[in-house]
């Protein structure tokens, strides 16, 4: 299997566990990743202080850039980063993208990623939506990318929020492509 390139963007949504938790699994999945970008915006910083209660999101062994860093490698196609994924993505952000418009490094890499055909997933935290939302997630829908609303599955009865969390990430690593070990219907009886 072709080692993965990845944009990660973490947005000022509510729900920076599930960004924390996709990044605590793409180092345990590192031998299927050839980089890991990651670009947070400054609420995201804020929400994650707030929400997890440290800062620990500059901590990982991976590349950081700034919001408005345009050179950074995936502000171009021809960088080839396969896979981009929004979490939790803002329904600011999901506007943006659905619009064309790139006035930061998080927007500007997804329409990268759109333009090439190449994978974004997005996954939308608000609740509930509005109709102007729906019409964004159907924009990016047709533009090629991957709705994926961060609605847990409770069916591998989940005991704490981050296994309830978990679940959501589990899906967003098999949309994204990449092979581990998670509960699957009907396989783990």
């Amino acid at each position: 299997m072709k080692k993965k390139k990845i944009i990660v963007s973490v947005t000022g949504a509510s729900g920076a566990v599930y960004a924390k938790l996709l990044m605590d699994n793409l180092q345990q999945l590192s031998s299927q990743i050839e980089k890991v970008g990651v670009v947070m915006s400054d609420n995201a910083k804020e929400v994650w202080r707030f929400e997890l209660g440290n800062s620990d999101y500059d901590h990982y062994p991976f590349d950081f850039y700034q919001k408005m860093d345009f050179n950074a490698p995936f502000a171009s196609g021809s960088a080839k980063f396969d896979t981009m994924i929004i979490i939790p993505c803002s329904m600011g952000t999901l506007g943006r993208i659905a619009h064309g418009i790139s006035n930061d490094l998080i927007s500007r890499a997804a329409d990268v990623i759109l333009k090439e055909r190449r994978k974004l997933i997005a996954v939308v935290r608000d609740t509930p939506f509005s109709l102007i939302h729906i019409n964004n997630m159907k924009a990016v829908t047709e533009a090629g990318g991957i709705i994926c609303p961060a609605n847990p599955s409770f069916y591998s009865i989940p005991k704490t929020i981050e296994e309830v969390a978990q679940t959501v990430v589990s899906r967003v690593i098999d949309l994204a492509g990449l092979e581990q070990e998670s509960y699957r219907w009907s396989e783990n009886s």
